[in-house]
């Protein structure tokens, strides 16, 4: 039995020896390289807090001591020591161990929290509660990173947290220099210069009014625990500054210099052997490609308008690669700006880029949009400032759970006078809005775009005021309208085809520029029976329903569907699977439409079609 099957719970810890300690953290980062590299997961920022996770443990009684991680993603190693260590095949797999703290798992799982620079915010009110309620025996301890710091909300925390000299809120700092990426501005100049020691006088926290410990090697559990221990016994608010490295004990991410293996992708699994005396296998079918990743074909059609565009800027919030910005960094360093874990600042900078003459690009995972709303409203829309948002992981994104489903940001654009939103179905289709996106002058532009590969391009068999006609039907069949939003054409077009196989009427449309809705699609759904809208955007308030109030304020009678993703926190699993579960396939739309029609005299059709098509069956 390895030292990690005898830990149980944080209680376990307590009893080990030095040696078992040891033991420990071997058996921590073994468990920890097997089993992410496999399902995939975030590798690098565990294996930097291995010591650290064990000697909060130690030294703080969970769950009534509050432990609270900003971001989450570095929670893996506390999993273990609370108790799931035997789940982690599952993890980040359907119904399996979360890849963020999870309230349903533990009671040691405090927050949810995936977006960083909260955590200090939730322990300033967890600790106020606690002593409006005369509790004073808990501890809160928020473990926050350096990379993190960089985002305002962290400062609004700590701000706080100085003015109560008497809340005992134990800040445990992880400093390993970098988020996904080095740590940048003054910030990491601060604690680079406590890290070397040649910072001479007080540091910015003890000068804001906060205690501050350190910096400690975080990776020495003994010199942690008497830090962690004198910490707590302040009885204030207190900064612990510990020095860890990202990758810790696991050579390949030591040497990475890009992201010290930041995530890693699950590992292919290795092909099964042929048994003795089996027949060999026939050869496989020819694999179709899949087309490129989403975000390589923005990243290279980028760079090539920059050469073209000399008054194109690009924008960043600490995640220059993962959001495709490398290669225009490459070629154009001066008008690039990674501005940290700060999407406020960063769309605010951008509309102060547009008053100078520039055009800049504003490269966001879509989750992330969510957090700089106001600024996109009033701080660019209000201004008309020429700003291109670029949001990649829009939809559905899959295994990272709740958080991080893009799947808010077309109900929200809804809400924003004069911004331009364009859903690319394809490569080609993302190449031309990118285009169209950053040649508009006169307002904000956004386009999104799903997590993963493109597939193949789907041509247009028409075109109509700037929209594409991706399926046809005769000129005298006028039944069903499909309005396909971005990468939700494939879908669209197999229901179409299950619909035409039982003689109705179909068009396909890709409006492409979905908001605000074009007029010539409003006046195409008039003409038809029914419209049916797909969108892999939340129900409520998205593509579909802007559709359905554009048609309904022009005075159409026509009866409307809207297919999308249910209002409601996903849970982690394969976007596949979740779109399948949401209803998203060819066969759900076919039916829903057979019963939407059901008033007419198609009975016969109807019927037929319907008893094909039951509900819940797959694709």
């Amino acid at each position: 039995m390895t030292t990690i099957e005898t830990v149980q719970g944080p209680e376990n810890l307590r009893g080990l020896t030095p040696s078992q300690l040891r033991a420990l953290t071997r058996d921590i980062r073994r468990l920890l390289v097997d089993e992410v590299t496999r399902t995939g997961g975030h590798l690098g920022p565990c294996l930097g807090v291995v010591e650290l996770t064990i000697a909060l443990h130690r030294v703080f009684e969970s769950p009534k001591d509050r432990i609270m991680w900003d971001t989450g993603h570095q929670t893996y190693v506390h999993k273990m020591l609370t108790g799931r260590a035997g789940d982690f095949k599952s993890l980040r797999q359907p119904g399996g161990l979360s890849g963020y703290p999870s309230r349903a798992e533990s009671e040691h799982d405090v927050i949810e929290n995936s977006h960083a620079s909260t955590v200090v915010s939730y322990a300033d009110g967890l600790a106020k509660a606690y002593a409006l309620q005369g509790v004073d025996d808990r501890a809160v301890v928020a473990v926050i990173g350096d990379g993190a710091l960089t985002g305002g909300m962290a400062w609004e925390g700590l701000n706080n947290l100085a003015a109560a000299p008497d809340r005992p809120v134990v800040v445990v700092l992880n400093d390993n220099t970098r988020s996904y990426a080095p740590t940048v501005g003054g910030i990491a100049a601060h604690l680079a210069a406590l890290r070397s020691g040649e910072h001479r006088g007080p540091s910015m926290f003890e000068n804001m009014g906060l205690s501050y410990v350190g910096p400690v090697d975080g990776h020495d559990l003994a010199a942690l625990e008497e830090t962690l221990r004198h910490a707590s016994g302040l009885g204030g608010p207190v900064v612990v500054h510990c020095l860890t490295e990202k990758g810790r004990g696991h050579e390949p991410a030591e040497q990475d210099e890009a992201d010290r293996f930041h995530a890693v992708r699950p590992r292919p699994a290795a092909p099964e052997l042929p048994q003795a005396g089996a027949l060999p296998a026939a050869p496989a079918s020819p694999v179709v490609p899949a087309g490129p990743v989403w975000t390589d074909v923005f990243s290279t059609e980028l760079a090539e308008l920059g050469t073209r565009r000399q008054d194109l800027v690009a924008i960043t919030a600490a995640m220059l690669a993962p959001t495709g910005l490398t290669e225009f960094a490459e070629r154009f360093p001066d008008r690039t700006f990674d501005v940290g874990i700060a999407e406020q600042h960063a769309v605010t900078s951008a509309a102060g880029l547009a008053l100078g003459g520039w055009h800049p690009v504003v490269a966001l995972y879509a989750t992330f949009l969510n957090r700089a709303f106001d600024q996109m409203l009033l701080d660019v829309a209000l201004h008309r400032a020429p700003v291109t948002f670029v949001l990649d992981r829009a939809g559905v994104t899959g295994d990272d759970g709740a958080s991080h489903n893009g799947m808010w940001d077309l109900s929200l654009f809804q809400l924003v006078p004069g911004l331009r939103v364009a859903a690319p179905r394809d490569a080609a289709t993302l190449r031309r809005a990118l285009g169209e996106a950053v040649a508009v002058q006169d307002g904000p532009t956004a386009l999104r775009f799903p997590k993963g590969t493109t597939g193949p391009d789907i041509p247009a068999v028409d075109t109509l005021a700037g929209m594409d006609v991706l399926r046809r039907a005769g000129s005298r069949s006028r039944d069903v309208l499909l309005v396909s939003v971005g990468p939700m054409a494939g879908i669209c077009l197999e229901a179409a085809d299950r619909l035409a196989e039982h003689g109705f009427g179909v068009t396909v449309v890709d409006p492409r520029w979905i908001t605000p809705v074009p007029t010539a699609l409003v006046e195409l759904g008039m003409q038809h029976d029914l419209v049916a809208t797909v969108e892999d955007n939340g129900l409520a308030g998205g593509s579909g329903a802007a559709i359905a109030r554009a048609l309904a304020d022009a005075g159409a009678r026509t009866p409307t569907r809207t297919f999308g993703v249910p209002q409601r926190f996903l849970d982690h699993g394969r976007r596949e699977d979740i779109l399948v579960a949401s209803g998203l396939t060819g066969r759900n739309i076919a039916r829903v439409v057979v019963e939407a029609l059901a008033g007419r005299e198609d009975t016969v059709r109807i019927e037929e079609l319907a008893a094909r098509e039951p509900v819940g069956a797959d694709r």
